[in-house]
């Protein structure tokens, strides 16, 4: 069976503040995709692989946070990953915690506004 999510977008309003939040905070590069009218900065990814693709994106008309979807990232700890946020320039919403038998999640704030989620199995 598929995962249900084939790709996600991260709405921004500063494509480069934001691209440099996630890179720090995930410690990995976002690859500049070419597209005439909006910018967009996709996270490293390749169909053959488990999860979803996704990718940063400016698009005049389009506001940043206050939306209802979270996408939540892979990590080894998610704690870790949380612990780059705040010096990155993020808010932590919500510290590492448990989920039972699914491992841990932290939830945090990028600096464009955007919630998301940190999960790790441990």
């Amino acid at each position: 069976m598929r995962n249900s999510v084939g790709w996600f977008e991260i709405y921004v309003q500063d494509s480069k503040r934001a691209k440099t939040f996630y890179e720090f905070v995930l410690q990995t590069r976002l690859e500049k995709l070419n597209s005439p009218e909006i910018t967009m900065w996709a996270f490293p990814g390749s169909p053959e692989n488990p999860g979803a693709a996704g990718a940063l994106v400016h698009m005049p008309g389009m506001p940043s946070g206050g939306n209802s979807v979270l996408v939540y990232f892979s990590c080894a700890d998610c704690g870790v990953e949380a612990g780059r946020v705040v010096s990155a320039g993020g808010k932590i919403h919500k510290d590492k915690f448990p989920i039972g038998e699914y491992g841990f999640i932290a939830l945090a704030v990028d600096t464009e506004g955007n919630m998301f989620g940190l999960h790790s199995m441990k």
